[in-house]
């Protein structure tokens, strides 16, 4: 795969900047996030992380979060980074993700299996897998990846949740996750193709966001802020709301060379 070049003839790259963090009131982290081969794995990062990829292989940014109210959430969404940071640069389709997330639910119910205290342990999972020309986006949960660009703020992912009900802002059910059931579950992951658009950013994170801070805020904080600094924003925000679950964040930005350094910059 050729790395692409921009209408000035420079190479585009992927910046990606990142946060996880417990929140205020749990007593321990139970997401996991992959950034390419970088793993973030039911830990916690005081400060946002940079890092910056030439669009030469596919480049896949994700977060899994573990179940609460389930044993080893933790260890269920650890197993899905480690294994999406491994085969990421395969995956060039929506196939292959596809492929990748049945197989991260094998990997679940097989690790679960091997263990009683980890019977029912399971995760969501969000992201996207960024190659030379396209954003494959997925997710199986309630895990989100929006996109932001001149068009404003969308939400690209597809909840696993029951409609909302008059007057809720969000659901503690999930319809499908990786894992999670006490007998062995088929997994059907959502995955679609966009395009890619050197003015778009993609922010896929936890609910610990998304359940706090309405799309509105969000938008407002991506209009204002890039890089590490709009990922400190959201974060703030959610711990200004209380901060009631873990907050994993990031946000995927594609520029050319000279843009991506120049937003790098502005995170700092």
């Amino acid at each position: 795969m050729q790395v692409m070049p921009d209408a000035a003839g420079s190479t585009s790259f992927l910046t990606v900047s990142a946060l996880s963090h417990e929140g205020l009131v749990r007593d321990h982290n139970e997401d996991s996030l992959v950034v390419g081969p970088w793993t973030v794995c039911a830990s916690v990062t005081m400060t946002p992380e940079t890092l910056v990829f030439p669009l030469v292989s596919p480049v896949v940014v994700a977060v899994a979060d573990g179940l609460g109210g389930h044993p080893a959430g933790e260890h269920a969404s650890s197993l899905v980074a480690l294994e999406l940071a491994r085969v990421g640069p395969e995956l060039s389709d929506e196939a292959r993700v596809r492929a990748a997330l049945v197989a991260c639910n094998e990997t679940v119910y097989r690790e679960a299996a091997a263990d009683p205290s980890r019977t029912m342990m399971g995760t969501t999972v969000a992201g996207v897998c960024v190659t030379a020309d396209s954003v494959l986006v997925f997710n199986v949960g309630d895990s989100r990846v929006y996109r932001t660009g001149p068009g404003g703020l969308s939400l690209v992912s597809i909840d696993d949740s029951p409609p909302l009900a008059p007057g809720e802002t969000h659901t503690v059910i999930v319809t499908q996750t990786l894992g999670g059931h006490s007998e062995r579950t088929e997994v059907h992951p959502h995955v679609r193709t966009l395009p890619l658009a050197p003015e778009s950013r993609f922010l896929v994170c936890s609910d610990g966001l998304s359940d706090v801070v309405s799309d509105a805020d969000i938008a407002a904080i991506l209009l204002d802020h890039f890089g590490g600094k709009a990922v400190f924003q959201l974060w703030r925000a959610a711990i200004d709301r209380g901060g009631p679950d873990n907050i994993t964040v990031a946000l995927v930005e594609i520029g050319s060379e000279t843009e991506t350094t120049g937003n790098a910059e502005q995170g700092t």
